[in-house]
C-alpha cells in the first residue's frame, strides 16, 4: 500500500474501522450523538423566533417564560449530549491507538536486527508516539466531527430554505468567497504544518544527540559552534511556526468580515421584508443566529480536514510498517526445545554477509565440545561478533549449517534457544530501573535470593551493598549512575542468574579497570565452569586458559590452537600477544 496522503482514503478508513470493531457499540452511540447534535442545531434559533413572533409580540409573559424554560432545558440537554459526544470520540481514539500501539510494538520487538541496522530509531519512535496521537485526532477532531458539521450545515440550510428562501440566498451570498478563502487556507496551512513537523523533528534530533553527547561537545570545546548551529535550527523552527500563525491571522479575520457582511446584507434586506410584512421580526433574528451557526463550522472545516489528512497520512505509515512485519519478522524456529543443552556447537562451511555477497564470514568451520571454552581473537571487523549473532539467530546464515548438540539451530524453538545462551556484551545496556529489575529483566522466576547469591559469586556484593537502596537502587538512563565496571558486573550477574547452557562473553572486559578485571576474571572462572563458553576478547589475558583459540582475519580463521600452540607458531597471535603485553608493561 503506497502512501497517498488523501484527506479521505476509504481503504485506510476501513482498516482503522477494523480496530474500532471491539468498541462498535460506543462507536454507534457516537454516530447517533453526532446525528442528534446536528438535528438539534436549528431548534434554538427557531425557539427564539417563535418567542419573538408569538409571545413578545403578543406581550404574553407566561408563554415567554415557558418558552425560555424550554430553551434553557434544550441548552442543558445539548450540553450533556456535547459532553458525551466529545468524551466518546476521544475515548474511541485513545482506545484504537492503544490497540494499534500494542500491535506495532509487538511486531517491532520481533523484527530482525537487520531491520534496526537500517532504520533510524527516530522513525520508530515517531511511528509509536507522534503518528499514533495523530490517528487519535481522526476521532476527536477529524472524521466524525467533520460529518457532524456537514450534517449541521445541511440541516440549518434546509431549515432556512423551508422558512424563507429569499433570506436564505441573501445569507449565503458570501459563502462562495468563504469557500475560496477556505481552499487557499487549507492548502497553505497543510504546507506550513508539514514544515513545522519537519523542523520539530530536526530540533528534537539535534537536542537529543547533543544532550547525549554533551561530554564530547565539552571535551572538544565545541559549545560555541554547536550553539550557533542550534540557533539556526531554532530560528527555522520559529519561522515555520510563524508562517502557520500568519495563515490563521489572515483567514480568521476574513471569515469574520464575510460573516459580518452576510449579517449586514441580511439586516438590510430583511428590514425591508419586515416593514413590508413579508417576513416576521423573529425570522430575521433567527436568520442572524443561523448565519453565526453556518460560519463557525465552515471556518473550522479547513482545520479539521487538515487534521483528517494528517491522520490518514500517519495511518498509512503505520499500516505500511505493520504490513512489512512478515518480511521483517524473525524467522521462526522449529518445535524442538533448546532447554538443558549439553552445548556441543558446530559451524560447518558457514558463509554470512550483511549485504549481498560482501562476506563477513567466509567458509567458517569449527567445533566446540560441551563444557569447553572457545576464544575468538582478531581485529575489529574480522567477524568475531557475527559468530555470536548467528548462534543466537539474530541473523540468518547465507550458506552452510550451524548445529548445537547435532541439531540444526533452525529446528530449535527460537525463544528457548536464546534462553539457553547468555550473552555479556562489551557495551552494557541497562534500563532506567532498579538493579534488581535489570538483573532479572522482570522475570518473576528469578528471586532476590538468587540475585544475592549470584552477586556474591561474581564479587559484586560490596558495591551493591554500598548503594543507597542496594538492589532497589535506580541506575537511571543507560545505567548512568554506575561506573563502567559496575555496569559490567551487573551484566555478569544478569547472565549468571539465567543459568544458561552456553555462555558468550563479547569483549566483556575491554572497558574496565584492572581492579574490576580481577573480580571479573574470578567471575568468569566461576561462570564458565561446567558449561560451554565462547569468549571474544581484545585482552588476551582473559583467554590464556581457553581450551581452544580461533584467530580471525577478514572473515577467515587464519590460526587455531591453544595459547601455547599459537605462541609456538610465531604468527599473527604471537605478534598480537607480545605487542599487547609489551604495551601493558
Amino acid at each position: 500500500m503506497a502512501v497517498s496522503g488523501k484527506a479521505i482514503d476509504v481503504k485506510v478508513l476501513n482498516r482503522i474501522y477494523q480496530y474500532v470493531k471491539p468498541y462498535r457499540k460506543k462507536f454507534y452511540i457516537t454516530v447517533f450523538l453526532t446525528i442528534l447534535l446536528a438535528s438539534l442545531s436549528p431548534l434554538r434559533p427557531w425557539l427564539i423566533q417563535y418567542s419573538v413572533d408569538h409571545y413578545i409580540a403578543d406581550k404574553n409573559a407566561i408563554g415567554l417564560l415557558n418558552m425560555m424554560s424550554l430553551l434553557v432545558g434544550l441548552l442543558i440537554f445539548q450540553g450533556f449530549i456535547q459532553f458525551f459526544h466529545s468524551y466518546l470520540t476521544n475515548w474511541l481514539g485513545q482506545s484504537v491507538i492503544k490497540d494499534l500501539r500494542i500491535e506495532l510494538f509487538k511486531d517491532l520487538s520481533g523484527f530482525r536486527l537487520k531491520y534496526f541496522d537500517h532504520t533510524p530509531i527516530g522513525i520508530m519512535v515517531t511511528r509509536l508516539v507522534s503518528d499514533m496521537e495523530t490517528i487519535a485526532d481522526v476521532f476527536s477532531e477529524g472524521l466524525l466531527v467533520i460529518i457532524g458539521d456537514i450534517l449541521q450545515l445541511s440541516v440549518i440550510i434546509g431549515f432556512m430554505l423551508y422558512q424563507d428562501w429569499k433570506l436564505t440566498l441573501i445569507s449565503l451570498s458570501t459563502i462562495p468567497v468563504l469557500l475560496i478563502a477556505t481552499h487557499f487556507f487549507k492548502n497553505g496551512i497543510k504546507d506550513s504544518f508539514n514544515a513545522v513537523r519537519n523542523q520539530v523533528a530536526r530540533l528534537n534530533t539535534f537536542v537529543q544527540e547533543h544532550i547525549t553527547g554533551m561530554s564530547v561537545v565539552q571535551i572538544f570545546v565545541r559549545e560555541k559552534k554547536e550553539m550557533e548551529r542550534f540557533e539556526v535550527i531554532n530560528d527555522l523552527h520559529r519561522k515555520a511556526h510563524i508562517k502557520s500563525v500568519l495563515y490563521y491571522s489572515i483567514f480568521f479575520p476574513v471569515v469574520e468580515i464575510l460573516s459580518a457582511a452576510s449579517i449586514g446584507l441580511l439586516v438590510w434586506w430583511g428590514a425591508g421584508e419586515v416593514i413590508s410584512g413579508e417576513t416576521s421580526p423573529g425570522t430575521l433574528i433567527a436568520f442572524i443566529m443561523y448565519i453565526n451557526m453556518l460560519f463557525r463550522p465552515i471556518r473550522e472545516l479547513a482545520d479539521k480536514f487538515n487534521t483528517l489528512q494528517m491522520g490518514m497520512l500517519s495511518s498509512e505509515r503505520i499500516f505500511l510498517l505493520l504490513d512489512s512485519a512478515p518480511e521483517n519478522n524473525e524467522v521462526k524456529g522449529g518445535g524442538i526445545s533448546a532447554l538443558h543443552l549439553k552445548g556441543a556447537i558446530s559451524f560447518q562451511d558457514v558463509f554470512f554477509a550483511y549485504q549481498d555477497e560482501n562476506w563477513v564470514l567466509n567458509n567458517i568451520s569449527f567445533e566446540v565440545k560441551p563444557g569447553s571454552t572457545l576464544a575468538l581473537v582478531g581485529a575489529t571487523g574480522a567477524g568475531k561478533t557475527s559468530v555470536i549473532s548467528l548462534l543466537n539467530r539474530f541473523y540468518e546464515i547465507n550458506k552452510g549449517k550451524i548445529t548445537i548438540d547435532d541439531i540444526d539451530i533452525r529446528d530449535y524453538e527460537l525463544s528457548s534457544l536464546r534462553k539457553s545462551i547468555a550473552v555479556v556484551l562489551q557495551d552494557v545496556f541497562l534500563f532506567s530501573d532498579t538493579i534488581a529489575n535489570n538483573i532479572s529483566i522482570r522475570n518473576q522466576e528469578i528471586g532476590r535470593k538468587e540475585m544475592i547469591e549470584a552477586a556474591a559469586r561474581i564479587g559484586a556484593s560490596k558495591f551493591i551493598e554500598d548503594l543507597p537502596d542496594q538492589f532497589e537502587f535506580n541506575v537511571m538512563e543507560r545505567g548512568g549512575m554506575l561506573s563502567t565496571g559496575q555496569r559490567q558486573l551487573i551484566s555478569f550477574i544478569r547472565a549468571f542468574v539465567q543459568n544458561p547452557s552456553i555462555l558468550v562473553l563479547d569483549e566483556a572486559t575491554s572497558s574496565i579497570d584492572n581492579e574490576t578485571e580481577v573480580l571479573i576474571q574470578r567471575a568468569i572462572a566461576e561462570l564458565t565452569r561446567g558449561r560451554t563458553s565462547i569468549i571474544i576478547a581484545h585482552r588476551l589475558s582473559t583467554i590464556l586458559n581457553a581450551d581452544r583459540i580461533l584467530v580471525f582475519e577478514k572473515g577467515h580463521i587464519v590460526e587455531q590452537g591453544t595459547h601455547a600452540e599459537l605462541l609456538a607458531l610465531k604468527g599473527y597471535y604471537h605478534q598480537l600477544y607480545h605487542i599487547q603485553f609489551k604495551t601493558a608493561s
